[in-house]
């Protein structure tokens, strides 16, 4: 524990405290406190040591980080329910392996790669090092249909934390991506596990992959997507942005339903599929229309070309121009 203790008072220091001063504050030896000081820097913490200053913090691994998540999180009802893990297939089918053995609501799993993630309709989400691949665990007592805004409410939430963590606002692509210009910067894939007798909410997995640094993607998708740094000119703070996807999907989890309405208008505010020509797509089938508008459980409304209308709510959607769709 003294190794978390440490980090936590370095993290909100604004001087050099020496190995004293942290020794009686946390009231262990001065050794602990050096012991400690070794096994950050080995985890990739920059601490500088100055004779008769003391230590101080000045940097931060650039990976996800378990620890400074959860310190970053200290005092949240989730902050000691991360996990970050070197390697999965999938995070969200790790959080459904950590939910059938009984885990809380609040569990998360962070990933540095993943070797076979998912996106909508079965596709593949390739998630090399670099990016953000993260799954939380939620168990709200609703019934199925409640939830049906969820995947836009996670959008909304989504946009807020690369925002606060980069100083990038993205744009949201109905229903369930993170874009900025017409390019692909986040993914996001909801799932429900529904208990076969009673029909009710068991549990749902969020999942969220966000591209941060710039990455060799095949010839087909790298016209197609960007990262944070590449749009903002500097490496963003991963830990820091799973820390406040993680504030943001708890503060969704809190808003339903009732506040639904709110999160919704926000969506529709920030999605650039609205008023613009689509292409709805359903096995065979492509129909041509306009995006009017969302309505309370964020299906999208087409107008198509033949005049008659349409409430979507499955099937895919292409806005003309963007990710090759013309």
């Amino acid at each position: 524990m003294t190794k978390e203790q440490v980090l936590s008072l370095l993290l909100q220091a604004k001087q050099p405290l020496s190995g004293e001063q942290m020794s009686r504050t946390l009231g262990v030896s001065r050794a602990a406190v050096w012991k400690a000081i070794g096994s950050l820097r080995l985890e990739g913490y920059t601490i500088e040591a100055a004779t008769r200053r003391g230590y101080r913090l000045t940097a931060c691994p650039s990976a996800p980080d378990a620890l400074r998540i959860a310190q970053l999180l200290s005092g949240h009802p989730w902050c000691t329910h991360v996990r970050v893990l070197e390697q999965t297939d999938s995070t969200n089918n790790e959080i459904k392996r950590l939910a059938a053995a009984g885990a809380p609501e609040g569990t998360c799993v962070v990933a540095l790669r993943q070797t076979a993630g998912r996106g909508r309709r079965g596709r593949s989400f390739l998630s090399p090092e670099g990016g953000l691949y993260m799954s939380v665990l939620l168990r709200p007592a609703l019934r199925p249909e409640v939830l049906m805004p969820l995947t836009a409410m996670t959008a909304v939430a989504a946009m807020r934390a690369v925002e606060q963590a980069s100083g990038l606002r993205p744009g949201i692509k109905w229903t369930n991506d993170l874009v900025v210009g017409r390019r692909k910067l986040c993914g996001i894939l909801t799932e429900l596990s529904i208990e076969a007798e009673s029909q009710a909410v068991d549990y749902v997995v969020i999942g969220i992959g966000i591209n941060c640094s710039p990455t060799q993607f095949p010839p087909e998708l790298a016209e197609h997507v960007t990262d944070l740094q590449t749009q903002t000119g500097r490496a963003t703070d991963r830990s820091l942005l799973a820390a406040k996807l993680l504030t943001g999907l708890y503060e969704l989890e809190q808003a339903l339903p009732e506040g639904k309405d709110a999160w919704l208008r926000v969506f529709s505010e920030n999605c650039v599929t609205l008023g613009q020509a689509v292409s709805v797509v359903r096995g065979d089938q492509v129909r041509h229309g306009h995006a009017d508008g969302i309505d309370e459980n964020a299906a999208l409304r087409v107008r198509y070309d033949d005049g008659s209308c349409e409430t979507v709510s499955s099937g895919e959607v292409s806005v003309r121009g963007m990710y090759g769709y013309v």
